[in-house]
């Protein structure tokens, strides 16, 4: 299952996880960058500054639970 890892940047602790949200839209040409945060701004923003907040595609395992994050480039390569 496709879910959104969401971060807000504080200045003093760095990036910190606020959030997963899982993507539940059947229907792919909906999901956008702008889609995904402007979810995230309603979810999130209310006590956070929306600017600074971000996000990353993860997996999550149905069956367990455990979120996987995407491969680094350089490891995908052959």
């Amino acid at each position: 299952m496709v879910a959104y890892q969401f971060y807000w940047y504080d200045p003093v602790k760095g990036y910190e996880l606020i959030g997963v949200l899982p993507e539940r839209r059947k229907k792919p040409e909906r999901i956008t960058q702008k889609s995904i945060m402007g979810w995230a701004e309603k979810v999130f923003a209310n006590n956070l500054s929306a600017e600074d907040i971000c996000f990353i595609q993860v997996t999550i395992n149905e069956h367990g639970g455990m979120v996987f994050p995407p491969t680094p480039a350089f490891l995908s390569r052959k």
